[in-house]
């Protein structure tokens, strides 16, 4: 059985949490209710996706987030320096994998004693310290457009090309945070040229790979999962070179890539 998919967590705990998790991050954590997720990302001053995670309260004053890509230690040492004297803490916390459960409740948790689950629709993804499971949930969240970020992909991508709007990651009126005067500029005077799409790849490729076309940088492969039958990928795109695709088969790539647009999602 493969090694299950590790899980990279942090926890935000203390009277101030709920408070500095709706001023830093993207989304209305102050309406995310006890028992229940939603998903969030963690912004720069210009806009960029610092982090994107499933961010859940497990009580008044505890948040626990679930990164969809990158370092816990690494966010939890970033976010640090704008604590100041708010009443938390911050813990990066020890190594466990990812898993996948039965189906259950979007956004509902169950947090048993063995794992905490969180729950997809579909299915459930299961935070825990054993090995058992398997990575089933992976393919059915590229599938649905749920992006990862890894490689290159971290600190380079700005809301609207990950579809962020769609998963309820950003909100426009919620007040400040960081990049929340970008956020609200593309939104409503748009500008956003890359957006979100599923492929099909002709070969193996590596997640956060940066592509290519004459030498110019013109997408990220974000995720890539090989099945029996075919190498999936989310990925995001320029508008002027998926727009070059001839019945969803593209094939302008430096290195021989050639996909097929399965599904593309809005910004």
């Amino acid at each position: 059985m493969p090694t299950p998919y590790p899980a990279e967590t942090l926890l935000i705990e203390g009277t101030d949490a709920i408070a500095f998790a709706q001023a830093q991050f993207s989304s209305k954590v102050s309406a995310l209710t006890t028992g229940h997720w939603q998903f969030s990302a963690w912004l720069d001053p210009q806009g960029r996706v610092r982090a994107l995670f499933h961010l859940v309260r497990l009580a008044d004053d505890r948040l626990l987030l679930l990164l969809r890509g990158g370092s816990a230690a690494g966010m939890v040492d970033a976010l640090q320096r704008f604590v100041f004297r708010s009443k938390l803490t911050l813990t990066a916390l020890p190594p466990r994998v990812l898993a996948t459960g039965p189906a259950q409740p979007m956004h509902a948790i169950d947090d048993a004693a063995e794992a905490l689950s969180l729950g997809c629709g579909t299915h459930s993804v299961q935070i825990t310290a054993t090995n058992h499971g398997n990575d089933a949930w992976r393919l059915l969240q590229l599938r649905a457009g749920w992006p990862w970020l890894s490689g290159k992909a971290l600190d380079a991508l700005q809301p609207p090309a990950l579809s962020l709007h769609r998963l309820h990651a950003v909100a426009i009126d919620k007040g400040c945070y960081p990049g929340q005067e970008i956020v609200a500029r593309l939104h409503y005077r748009g500008g956003h040229k890359r957006h979100l799409h599923s492929v099909i790849l002709s070969h193996a490729a590596n997640a956060g790979e940066v592509l290519r076309s004459g030498e110019r940088e013109v997408g990220c492969l974000l995720d890539v999962i090989s099945t029996d039958t075919a190498i999936e990928a989310l990925v995001v795109l320029s508008d002027e070179v998926a727009a070059q695709a001839n019945d969803g088969r593209l094939n302008t790539f430096d290195d021989g890539l050639v996909m097929h647009i399965n599904n593309t999602w809005p910004a």
